[in-house]
């Protein structure tokens, strides 16, 4: 199940495609069956939960807290209870993403596409601290964006 909560009313989303979208990164990773949690918040509140997370006392585009932070990128997740199932939490910053634009010369769709796949990716064991893991995780980053743009 993808459960989607809009805590923020600043930037209009479209709650639909960011279900669509999360669907069909799911269907490519065979993942359909599992489910996870987008929050969308104001940046006040990503600011919390990134100094309280990750002891950075300012907000950010995207946070990812894993359900199974010991998987290694590419491992298949073994399910032998319900809870198995969940792949975690994703929580994004709209009003941050829209002032963070220029940097990233995307409109505002495409950046959270982007994001969307990069924290579905954390989700999954990915990570970029050193070049070889980034490495992998901007190929496969690579190969999910692609499968938003069939359509």
């Amino acid at each position: 199940m993808i459960l989607i909560q809009n805590n923020q009313t600043t930037v209009p989303i479209d709650l639909k495609k960011l279900k669509s979208d999360t669907q069909k990164i799911l269907k490519a990773l065979e993942l359909s069956r599992f489910d996870i949690s987008i929050i969308l918040t104001d940046n006040s509140t990503m600011q919390t939960y990134n100094r309280d997370y990750r002891q950075q006392d300012k907000p950010t585009d995207i946070l990812s807290f894993p359900y199974h932070p010991e998987l290694k990128p590419g491992t298949k997740i073994l399910v032998h209870t319900p809870e198995d199932r969940n792949l975690g939490d994703l929580i994004l910053a709209p009003q941050y993403i829209l002032d963070d634009l220029p940097k990233w010369e995307q409109n505002f769709e495409t950046r959270l596409e982007v994001l969307l796949v990069h924290g579905i990716c954390h989700l999954l064991g990915y990570d970029h601290i050193i070049d070889s893991d980034y490495e992998i995780m901007k190929f496969e980053e690579s190969r999910l964006l692609a499968v938003l743009r069939v359509e």
